[in-house]
């Protein structure tokens, strides 16, 4: 049985109009608190003076508790003009690519060994997802079982490299940057898409990351974990990474997530959005440059951890994709989804906080 903690969010109006947003984690909510009363009285639909100030009084922090706010803000936008996010942003396409992207291997029988790895990419190949992204297995095994991350990667390669995109993401499992860049050989060797987050470094070193990009032919995707639209800038302008990760939850909102994409953009470079989400969904919608979209966490035998807040036919599981692995964007009004709050009012395992 698996458990996930969610945060639910109204942002509540005279227009009788109520921006929703179901997400976040502890920190965020935290911070949440700290700012709340600010937005007491103010017009929702400015958004950028908000993300300015918020922004500003958060300086101290992480600013993670700007993202759940945003989104919802965005939410409300969206209900009042009566259109989805991603037409206010200005839609580019309404559907796009996902890759499947596992769970961290594991020792129970499910993705257990390079083979079963394999036997699970061609698996999500039939059903007709064109990339697929291994998390590896880390922990207390991760960098003292280099061989089998190595070995995982070159039959990949071997099994399904000429009909997908194949991507690694250790989440910064390997202990140091000798076993980052003997994985990395492996990844350029299969041909790989792309190297994410490799090491204990926590994935924030610029100046790592530039020296493995140069060892490598693997293109590197960094900034998951760079909180900061100019920190995550100059990733890219220090040559630190080829591809930018955005995250409307962990990069202050849409709006946040939005800014990162047309830095990107104006580097010439990809921004890749990470984990599934409406909101992610909207901002794909929106943007030129990027790729897929982040179907997770995909697994043989266990479901995503998709919480069941919604209501309608909304869904990340991994038979979400159509025949040619494609999703599209909810086109309600805001994020274009909605949420069951009877369900969510029955399972509440925390207090309410009202601010007004």
């Amino acid at each position: 049985m698996t458990e996930r903690k969610l945060f639910a969010l109204k942002i509540h109006t005279d227009e009788g109009v109520t921006g929703e947003y179901v997400g976040g984690n502890s920190p965020a909510a935290a911070q949440i608190n700290t700012f709340a009363n600010y937005l007491i009285g103010k017009n929702p639909l400015e958004r950028e003076q908000h993300w300015s100030e918020i922004k500003r009084a958060l300086r101290k922090y992480d600013r993670m508790g700007m993202g759940p706010i945003d989104i919802a803000l965005w939410d409300f936008a969206g209900k009042y003009y009566d259109a989805p996010i991603h037409e206010l942003l200005g839609t580019y396409r309404t559907e796009f690519p996902a890759y499947a992207s596992t769970y961290h291997g594991d020792e129970n029988g499910g993705l257990d060994s390079a083979e079963a790895f394999a036997e699970f990419a061609e698996e999500c190949r039939d059903m007709g997802y064109q990339a697929f992204k291994i998390h590896g297995w880390g922990g207390s095994e991760g960098s003292r079982d280099l061989g089998r991350e190595l070995e995982t990667a070159l039959l990949l390669g071997e099994r399904v490299g000429d009909d997908m995109d194949l991507m690694h993401d250790p989440a910064c499992e390997l202990e140091t940057f000798a076993d980052a860049l003997k994985l990395g050989r492996a990844l350029d060797e299969a041909g790989f898409f792309w190297y994410e987050d490799p090491y204990r470094d926590g994935g924030v070193s610029q100046h790592a990351h530039k020296k493995l990009r140069q060892a490598l032919d693997t293109p590197i995707l960094q900034t998951e974990h760079v909180r900061g639209l100019e920190q995550a800038t100059d990733f890219i302008a220090n040559e630190a990474t080829d591809f930018l990760r955005a995250d409307p939850e962990y990069d202050a909102g849409i709006t946040g997530a939005m800014k990162r994409a047309k830095v990107a953009e104006g580097f010439g470079l990809d921004v890749e959005f990470h984990a599934p989400g409406p909101a992610q969904r909207q901002c794909i919608a929106a943007i030129r440059n990027t790729n897929y979209y982040e179907l997770a966490l995909v697994h043989p035998d266990c479901p995503n951890t998709q919480p069941p807040v919604y209501e309608g036919d909304y869904s990340d599981m991994i038979d979400t994709i159509d025949e040619n692995g494609m999703v599209e964007v909810p086109e309600g009004p805001g994020l274009g989804v909605e949420y069951d709050w009877d369900y969510i009012e029955d399972h509440k395992t925390g207090s309410v906080h009202i601010y007004e």
